[in-house]
């Protein structure tokens, strides 16, 4: 269902940055190709540094030449190009704000609703909305005004919290975007449509027929260049606290009384403020963190690349030891009727031995049982790299003896001639149209630290050396002393039934 964008001016700042470049901007021209912006809408880049008109429209160009090998529509371009404008913001100067307001308030330039994207540093969020509310670029009296912030939004609940009154200083919730790129995936949408809009599946979505849930985020990649940020971070803060906790509440949250965005934002809300609190003086039968040591993962051309651990990538940077988890498995409760009993297992790595995010959900032990390695069913709503759904169930094998073989229904959510859009995209897009539904309320954001925190702080004090698993390997055996039953198992995106290590 799309809807009709007011006119508007999507003001961009870190225009100059790799966001920007490479997502932001492209992101705009495919949904001007798509017909989907107002014909009056524009958009302000704003960058510390002085850059003409012209210079900047030759530079966009050089983004879409990057981003579209294949060309695109001059016709188009001619259009989108004469959107953007670029206005100078140098930090030095203490009239920026005015000279930006001056420069906004030329009505026959600019739209008067303006969407700010604070595409900039964590640090900068509240001293950017402060500086725009000082010259009355927030106020609403007239048109409306929306800000987009990036995450991180806080570092624990404390900073959250603080950052959250900074921001309510100037802006009403109403106001406030928090983005999580992770909700714009169009894999991670089809979760509640795969629920609610097929009659077979919601019967059976409670403790009476499901007997565990895993979320899972995978990768094979390392931490990379971003040694200094994970290790100030790590593994829980980076993936689970953000990206799959989000995952996690449209998979188990009941079923909204409509599709607006307040009553899909409702029942996601309720649905983590009622996940059981971290019990820390059990933590180890709950959570479990290992780093990833030297090993080997299959490279591009399928040989095996010889890969540094994780101590090995810091020691280049100067760090010698780190008790930061490149892997983090947390088992969760849900404390309303639907989920009582019903394990969530919350999963995320770097350098295992496949990269696969899905929701894999297992099935209680049907009522007739042939052998002891009967499987049970299991529904896999793969989201990346491919987007497919998968159905598992038990199959007479043809022949005389009475005995069973699992078969896949397979789906792929993706098929020919889809579009391919990406998750900014889809984003900037609710912005600018005012839908707030996969953006973070704060109640979401609080709810989601105040699940973390507890981790974080225990395992920062508990001294013990962390476990170490080969690069491209599995799970390591070590983290199933979190599961309840003796036949749970970390179920893998290319094997039939899974695998019990």
């Amino acid at each position: 269902m799309s809807k009709k964008i007011d006119p508007c001016t999507l003001v961009l700042f870190g225009a100059s940055g790799n966001l920007a470049r490479i997502k932001l901007i492209p992101g705009l021209f495919h949904l001007d190709e798509a017909g989907r912006l107002d014909d009056d809408m524009k958009i302000l880049s704003v960058g510390r540094g002085e850059v003409s008109e012209e210079a900047w429209r030759a530079d966009i160009k050089g983004m879409l030449d990057a981003k579209f090998k294949n060309g695109y529509d001059q016709k188009v371009f001619e259009r989108f190009i004469k959107r953007n404008h670029y206005h100078a913001n140098p930090p030095t100067d203490p009239n920026a704000f005015v000279k930006m307001k001056d420069r906004l308030s030329d009505e026959k330039s600019f739209p008067q609703n303006l969407a700010y994207f604070l595409s900039v540093r964590p640090t900068d969020f509240a001293t950017v909305v402060e500086q725009l509310s000082g010259v009355g670029l927030l106020d609403e009296s007239k048109y409306w005004r929306r800000v987009l912030i990036e995450k991180p939004f806080g570092t624990d609940l404390a900073s959250a919290q603080a950052l959250q009154a900074e921001l309510t200083k100037h802006l009403k919730e109403s106001q406030i975007y928090r983005i999580d790129h992770y909700l714009g995936k169009s894999a991670i949408q089809n979760i509640m449509l795969t629920r609610f809009t097929n009659a077979i599946f919601e019967p059976l979505w409670n403790n009476e027929h499901i007997d565990h849930i895993q979320i899972t985020n995978n990768e094979t990649l390392g931490v990379g260049e971003r040694t200094t940020f994970y290790d100030a971070t790590g593994a829980l803060r980076d993936m689970f606290q953000s990206h799959l906790l989000q995952t996690l509440a449209l998979v188990a949250m009941e079923k909204p009384k409509d599709l607006n965005p307040e009553s899909i934002r409702a029942e996601k809300i309720k649905l983590l403020q009622s996940i059981r609190p971290i019990d820390v003086n059990n933590l180890n039968k709950q959570a479990f963190r290992a780093q990833y040591s030297a090993g080997r993962v299959q490279a591009g051309d399928g040989h095996a690349e010889k890969v540094p651990g994780y101590l090995e990538e810091l020691k280049r940077d100067g760090v010698d030891s780190s008790s930061t988890e490149t892997y983090a498995a947390v088992k969760l409760f849900i404390d309303n009727p639907r989920w009582k009993g019903v394990p969530f297992y919350v999963r995320t790595a770097k350098r295992l031995h496949e990269g696969n995010t899905a929701i894999a959900i297992r099935f209680k032990k049907s009522p007739m049982q042939l052998n002891d390695d009967q499987h049970q069913n299991w529904l896999i709503i793969n989201i990346q790299p491919r987007e497919c759904v998968k159905f598992e169930v038990e199959s007479k094998i043809p022949g005389l003896d009475i005995a069973t073989r699992t078969l896949s229904i397979d789906a792929p959510q993706r098929q020919a001639g889809d579009e391919s859009i990406d998750s900014y995209e889809t984003l900037m897009l609710n912005l600018m149209e005012g839908d707030p539904s996969q953006y973070l309320h704060i109640n979401e954001v609080e709810a989601q630290w105040r699940l973390v925190d507890p981790i974080v702080k225990t395992w920062a004090n508990d001294k013990t050396p962390l476990h170490q698993y080969p690069a491209g390997d599995r799970d390591p055996k070590e983290s199933s002393v979190i599961f309840e039953a003796e036949d749970q198992f970390w179920r893998y995106s290319i094997e039939l039934g899974g695998d019990k290590h």
